[in-house]
């Protein structure tokens, strides 16, 4: 395996900005108070000399792979690295079998695995013996989220840490340490300095790699000059990842928390990472039936309506479409009541089983059934004096339930005083 540190490589080689940089000790980590500070566990570990497996979990270029090659120089264990991305079984067999041998020697293996997600179930149950016994102390990197990607018995074995994405103070002290490296500042003017950090969106490396670029530059540039020198990099966002529950989430609770501003926002993030308009158009009419409801009774029909015009007239124009139902579902007035009515509907009718409606509220086709009291009783609510009867609909001996308990909010506040009507005739009826 390939000396992690390089310290083979001849001196003379090139070496990227973002690897001369890195960090050699755990003081030097940036971003990751949590873990690294006074209190945090991987210090703890450090100062303790005892490793336990680790599955580090974190964006790219957040630090999991210098986290790792720091605790490597800070253990007696033999190193070992492999990537899941261009390793298969017979590679891990012979970091196995050399770990064995080497336990029975009386010396430890600790095994880095970057991209560990990348291994399917039956790769990953092989590390379950290994790890059990000892034979292997297990540092696994990942991008994904280890409770999807990993198997239940391989995370039970190992201690998951969860690492931050940089944020831009951070990003701030990788660029002191580029402009101390070069011994000159960045040539970069004040926007232009915090765009390049809005770039990097967390990345430690791509800050480094476009610093790198920039130190090249022999006049001082602004946002745009900066723009045209680097592509500017994807957002970090997935159809298929954590990223697209993540957003789709944050898009659907900042309209039921009723922020139009944050909904846009999270909408447009959604869109610039490639997301299918139509998964969000799906969404808003989830939001206008569960967080609105009744509420306003037009929420539904501007949802179905913006998703229609979006088929009509595709992108980019029909986006705007989608954006208009945000911000209506956003400033509407909210209730979930319909939503938990029919939650606890459910629960109840399957609780209850069979049982018959009452017989009065039964058709009677036939003259058996109106001899055995097939809708006899049943009362026309056209025909009474305020167009309600107030009979019972609910199986004989189950008692009445109130499921729709409509909120003081919008429409509904007009529901709840009809019901409330409703129960008063119903109440001088029965009393």
């Amino acid at each position: 395996m390939a000396d992690l540190f390089l310290k083979d490589q001849p001196q003379d080689m090139p070496r990227p900005l973002a690897d001369r940089l890195r960090p050699r000790s755990i003081d030097d980590v940036v971003g990751q108070d949590h873990l690294v500070g006074a209190e945090g566990t991987l210090r703890r570990m450090v100062t303790g000399g005892k490793l336990a497996s680790i599955i580090l979990w974190g964006p790219p270029g957040c630090g999991k792979t210098t986290l790792a090659r720091i605790l490597a120089d800070h253990t007696d264990l033999q190193f070992e690295q492999i990537s899941a991305i261009f390793s298969g079984v017979a590679d891990l067999r012979k970091v196995f079998d050399a770990a064995k041998l080497r336990r029975q020697q009386g010396r430890g293996t600790l095994l880095f695995v970057d991209e560990i997600h990348r291994f399917n179930k039956s790769q990953q149950d092989a590390f379950l013996p290994v790890v059990e016994d000892g034979t292997i102390v297990l540092i696994g990197a990942t991008t994904e989220n280890p409770s999807f990607e990993l198997n239940a018995a391989l995370l039970s074995r190992c201690q998951v840490m969860v690492l931050k994405r940089l944020d831009d103070a951070a990003i701030e002290i990788l660029l002191q340490r580029a402009e101390a490296e070069a011994g000159k500042p960045l040539p970069l003017d004040k926007d232009a300095r915090l765009a390049l950090k809005a770039m990097a969106d967390g990345d430690g490396r791509y800050a480094l790699t476009m610093a790198e670029q920039v130190l090249s530059e022999d006049s001082v540039l602004d946002t745009e000059k900066l723009a045209a020198l680097a592509n500017r990099r994807a957002p970090l966002y997935d159809k298929a990842d954590e990223g697209h529950y993540n957003l789709i989430s944050a898009l659907h609770k900042s309209v039921r928390g009723s922020d139009a501003d944050a909904a846009l926002y999270w909408f447009c993030r959604m869109l610039n990472g490639g997301e299918d308009p139509r998964f969000i158009a799906r969404r808003i009419v989830r939001m206008a039936s569960e967080d609105i409801g009744l509420a306003d009774p037009q929420a539904l029909t501007m949802a179905l309506a913006a998703w229609e015009t979006y088929e009509r007239l595709g992108s980019p124009e029909g986006e705007l479409t989608l954006a208009q139902a945000l911000i209506y579902m956003a400033t509407a007035p909210k209730s979930n009541a319909a939503y938990m009515a029919y939650k606890d509907a459910q629960r109840t009718a399957k609780d209850t089983g069979s049982l018959m409606p009452p017989a009065h509220i039964l058709n009677a086709p036939t003259k058996m059934m109106k001899e055995i009291g097939y809708g006899a009783g049943y009362e026309y609510d056209h025909d009474t004096a305020e167009g309600f009867s107030g009979q019972n609909y609910f199986p004989d001996g189950m008692a009445r339930r109130e499921f729709y308990q409509p909120v003081e909010r919008g429409f509904e506040r007009e529901i709840r005083k009809r019901l409330d009507y409703w129960q008063k005739l119903r109440d001088a009826k029965n009393g």
